[in-house]
């Protein structure tokens, strides 16, 4: 069983900076492929960044040379960091990893709002 706690999200104006944290318990963390998503309201959940097990990364075109993902296996926790935020970016983000071993999980999300 593989438990995810996200943390960092909060009210922010535009153009500001905020570091979202995905903490891990359970399962092998540098074995998963991790992931950040986001969730608009009244929209479907959508993939902002990845990071596979050799720290390869690739991002949604509306977030790239904004959006930083990174992980730190030693302390089982993956970051998203986000520059410039626009008010396009509020939504609700989502830490996903996937395992071979132990399978899929999600974090219960956390709250970004861009707004002045």
């Amino acid at each position: 069983q593989v438990q995810l706690v996200e943390s960092g999200g909060g009210l922010v104006q535009p153009g500001g900076s905020l570091r979202l944290s995905c903490v891990a318990s359970g399962g092998i963390f540098s074995l998963n492929t991790m992931y950040w998503y986001r969730q608009h309201p009244g929209k479907e959940r959508e993939l902002v960044a990845r990071i596979d097990i050799k720290t390869s990364t690739s991002y949604a075109d509306s977030v790239k040379g904004r959006f930083t993902i990174s992980r730190d296996n030693a302390k089982k926790t993956l970051y998203l960091q986000m520059n410039s935020l626009k008010p396009e970016d509020t939504a609700v983000y989502y830490c996903h990893s996937e395992s071979p071993l132990t399978g899929n999980y999600w974090g219960q999300g956390t709250q970004v709002t861009v707004a002045s």
